[in-house]
């Protein structure tokens, strides 16, 4: 009989349980999370497994399967060169699909000071590139993939995850960083090219500090560079579409997020280079209250 590969990992609130075929995207993963709590008595939250779709396809082709607690039934499946990827994505589609605590947000986030700014917007906008910049100056880093508002106390949860950096923003990100704190190329997926990066070891070490939501920036790169104003009904309805369990935590959702678009101001930031997009959040932060 096949031996499946195990590894547990607790990243901010969440504990993850992930079961292989194979032993390199969970040898990836430990590497890549090796700084980060491990988890002691076997308890998770959510199991994500990593499979192949038919028993050959463990040897032949090798393809990987992502599921889990939570998965999608049409998900076409990534070759094993891919399996790094198949594995965050696992997680991801867990904390999606069944996540109930906080109210999830699409969104990157970093701290200073005990005030969280977040970065929303649609794919390419620029969210993770900036908030790895940013961690490398001064802040702290709270979150890529999503922020956790806790619908009780206002207040954003880390979820520091590996931040995934696309296509262009690898090789930005290249320049500033040593080549320990990157994960492996990954050519040509879906996304297209991937490469992970370890967040600074702070974001590990503090990341169950919560942050007060002080700042709201919808970034969209490649623009010339100008803070536009956004009425709070357009916010309110992006911030619903970039929730993946607004409408399942019901009015406890409606709530959370009527309080965050009312409380926290928020800005429209078209840039054409990390440098611009980086002075005027300087700018915006020093004005902040």
């Amino acid at each position: 009989m096949n031996r499946l590969h195990k590894l547990y990992l607790t990243v901010g609130p969440a504990r993850f349980r992930l079961v292989s075929a194979w032993s390199e995207p969970l040898d990836q993963l430990a590497q890549l999370y090796r700084d980060y709590p491990a988890s002691q008595d076997g308890y998770a939250d959510f199991t994500v497994r990593l499979e192949p779709e038919k028993p050959w396809r463990r040897y032949i082709r090798p393809s990987v399967h992502i599921s889990g607690d939570y998965w999608l039934p049409d998900a076409a499946p990534l070759p094993l060169s891919q399996s790094l990827l198949a594995a965050e994505m696992g997680m991801n589609l867990q904390m999606a699909l069944g996540w109930r605590r906080h109210l999830l947000l699409h969104a990157s986030s970093v701290e200073k000071d005990g005030k969280a700014l977040l970065m929303t917007g649609l794919s390419g906008s620029g969210k993770s590139t900036l908030s790895a910049m940013l961690a490398e100056k001064g802040w702290r880093f709270m979150g890529d993939e999503f922020a956790l508002l806790n619908p009780d106390t206002g207040m954003f949860h880390s979820f520091p995850r590996l931040i995934s950096l696309k296509n262009e923003a690898i090789a930005a990100m290249q320049a500033i960083l040593p080549i320990n704190r990157f994960g492996p190329m990954m050519k040509g997926t879906p996304k297209g090219d991937i490469r992970h990066i370890i967040p600074p070891l702070n974001a590990v070490n503090r990341m169950k500090e919560t942050a007060k939501p002080a700042l709201l920036l919808f970034p969209r790169f490649g623009y010339d560079p100008v803070l536009r104003d956004m009425g709070k009904s357009e916010i309110f309805v992006r911030l619903t579409q970039a929730s993946t369990n607004y409408v399942a935590i019901g009015e406890t959702g409606f709530r959370a997020l009527t309080r965050f678009v009312d409380t926290v101001p928020t800005k429209a930031m078209d840039y054409q280079s990390g440098e611009q997009a980086e002075e005027m959040i300087d700018s915006l932060w020093s004005k902040l209250p």
